[in-house]
């Protein structure tokens, strides 16, 4: 099966925002106090981001598998904290994959088309967060050559790991 990238197109939304909470569920904790399910549903919301951001899908039969949203202009503004991005940064977030369509090279995919076009924007630097729930993601971005940088812990002591990945101009 061939796995096309592109940017999700308004006819895209829904799916691609449900793909996306679907591959997040599962890292929801037990315990949850309504946090994670507010997240869950801000993923999900792919109409309410696309405006500032880029939101591609890697498609596959017809059929929407994967997303990711890419940073290049503006944020999604999902914390606070969130800075504008430094000079020649751009930042992924959000990538999920279906779970029935892991470990067939989508997430892979996904990274480098939005290491591309970074690129192409001029971009010099990718960054991104994960959790340390997800270890396959970590696993992947080692692989793409990501090096682990600043970490973002919340007040509540949830930790997100930072990864960092100078772009060269090569693609």
């Amino acid at each position: 099966m061939t796995i096309e990238v592109r940017e999700a197109g308004t006819e895209d939304y829904a799916e691609a925002g449900r793909v996306t909470s679907l591959a997040y569920r599962e890292f929801v904790p037990a315990d949850d106090d309504g946090d994670w399910a507010g997240y869950l549903d801000r993923m999900a919301d792919v109409a309410g981001r696309a405006d500032r951001t880029h939101v591609l899908v890697a498609v596959e039969d017809g059929r929407i598998v994967g997303s990711l949203t890419l940073e290049l202009e503006g944020r999604v503004g999902d914390w606070d904290r969130d800075p504008p991005l430094g000079a020649g940064e751009a930042h992924i977030r959000m990538l999920g994959v279906d779970p029935a369509a892991r470990a067939r090279g989508v997430g892979t995919r996904l990274m480098e088309d939005a290491e591309a076009r970074a690129r192409a924007a001029g971009k010099t630097v990718m960054t991104l967060h994960t959790t340390q729930r997800m270890e396959a993601a970590q696993r992947m971005y080692a692989r793409l050559g990501y090096d682990r940088a600043e970490d973002h812990v919340f007040p509540d002591g949830f930790v997100l790991l930072g990864y960092r990945k100078e772009l060269s101009s090569i693609t």
